[in-house]
C-alpha cells in the first residue's frame, strides 16, 4: 500500500491500479469472485435477462503471469444460458485496434462451433473492451454497443455478435456525483481511481457487495509479496510498452516532417524546371517525365536549364 499524510496520521492507500492487467485479471477472472465480473456485465450489458451465474473459462493463474503466457489477459465466460462473453482491458491505443477488435469478436463467436453442428446451436457472444484511453476523438460518448443493424429499417440481427468498447479516457466522473451515478459510472470510477483511496473508505462509497468483493481482492495484492511483486512487474511492462509507442510515434512524426520536407522539395524543383523550360521555349515535362526521380536528380535538371538560361542571354 502507498502512504498519504493527512490530520497528523499516516493514511494507507491501496496504491493497486484495479486496470493494471494483473490486478484486472485476478479481480475479475477469479472463480471466487464472479460475483464481481456478473456485476460488471450486467453493469455494462444492461440485458433483458440479466446474467445470474457464470462459469469462467479461462481463470486467473499466477503461474500464467510467471510463464508470461498471457500475450492477450482477457476474461472468457459463460452464462447459465450459454451466451459467452469475453471481456478485455486494452491499456494501448494503436493502429488497427478497431480492426483487432472486430477480428477477436468474431473468432468469439465462430469458434463455438464445430465440423458438422447446426448453426441453430449459436449462442448469443459480448466482446467488451476497456479501453485506457480514447478510441474515437470526435466524440464525448464513452460506452458503444456495436450491433448488425440494417441502417434503412433498423431491424437489428439479435443474439449474434455485440461488440462493446468503453473509453476511459473519456470518464471524467468526480466523486461527490457518485450520489446520482449509475451502476457502470460506479464501477468505472472504482476502476480509475480505487487505487486513490484507503480500503475502508473505498467499502464506504461503494457498500455494493460485488465492488467490496472487488475491492478486498486489489486490498490482498497490496499485501501479499508475490502478488505485489508481479503487479509491480506488470506496471514496469505497461510503462515500457508506453514508452515504446510513444518513440515509434515521434519517430513516425519526424520522418513523417522529413518526407513532407523533401516532397515540398521536389515539388518547388518541377515547378521551377518548367518554368525554366517555358522561358527557353522548350517542351515542357509531364507528370510522367518525372516519376522516379530523386531531388538530387531534379537539381541537377534544374542547374543544367539555368546554365543555358545564362548562356542565352550572355549570347
Amino acid at each position: 500500500m502507498s502512504l498519504r499524510p493527512g490530520n497528523g496520521c499516516i493514511i494507507m492507500l491501496i496504491g493497486i491500479r484495479p486496470i493494471n492487467d494483473f490486478a484486472f485479471k485476478k479481480t475479475f477472472g477469479s472463480p471466487e469472485n464472479k460475483l464481481a465480473l456478473i456485476s460488471l456485465l450486467n453493469a455494462i450489458l444492461d440485458l433483458p435477462n440479466p446474467i445470474v451465474d457464470v462459469t469462467i473459462e479461462n481463470p486467473y493463474s499466477l503461474q500464467d503471469f510467471k510463464d508470461d503466457k498471457l500475450s492477450i489477459l482477457d476474461i472468457k465466460a459463460i452464462d447459465q444460458t450459454g451466451r459467452i462473453y469475453d471481456v478485455e482491458m486494452q491499456l494501448s491505443i494503436f493502429s488497427g485496434l478497431i480492426q483487432r477488435i472486430v477480428f477477436y469478436g468474431c473468432e468469439i463467436y465462430t469458434d463455438q462451433l464445430r465440423s458438422g453442428d447446426d448453426y441453430a446451436l449459436l449462442k448469443p457472444a459480448y466482446s467488451i473492451c476497456l479501453l485506457d484511453g480514447v478510441l474515437w476523438h470526435d466524440s464525448k460518448k464513452v460506452h458503444y454497443a456495436f450491433r448488425f443493424t440494417d441502417q434503412e429499417t433498423g431491424r437489428t440481427l439479435n443474439d449474434t455478435l455485440e461488440i462493446h468498447t468503453i473509453e476511459l479516457g473519456r470518464y471524467h466522473f468526480e466523486e461527490k456525483d457518485l450520489a446520482t451515478a449509475s451502476f457502470l459510472e460506479c464501477w468505472l470510477y472504482w476502476l480509475l481511481h480505487a487505487h486513490e483511496y484507503e480500503p475502508e473508505e473505498l467499502v464506504r462509497l461503494f457498500p455494493q457487495e460485488a465492488i467490496r468483493l472487488a475491492t478486498q481482492t486489489i486490498t490482498q495484492i497490496a499485501q501479499v509479496t508475490e502478488d505485489k511483486a508481479m503487479y509491480d512487474a506488470r506496471e514496469k511492462a505497461i510503462r515500457d510498452r508506453e514508452w515504446e509507442l510513444n518513440a515509434s510515434r515521434n519517430e513516425g512524426l519526424i520522418a513523417g516532417e522529413i518526407k513532407g520536407k523533401i516532397e515540398g522539395k521536389i515539388e518547388g524543383k518541377i515547378e521551377t524546371i518548367r518554368m525554366l523550360q517555358e522561358i527557353l521555349s522548350l517542351p515542357i515535362s509531364t507528370d510522367s517525365d518525372f516519376e522516379g526521380k530523386t531531388l538530387e536528380e531534379l537539381q541537377s535538371q534544374t542547374a543544367d536549364l539555368q546554365e543555358r538560361l545564362r548562356n542565352r542571354r550572355v549570347s
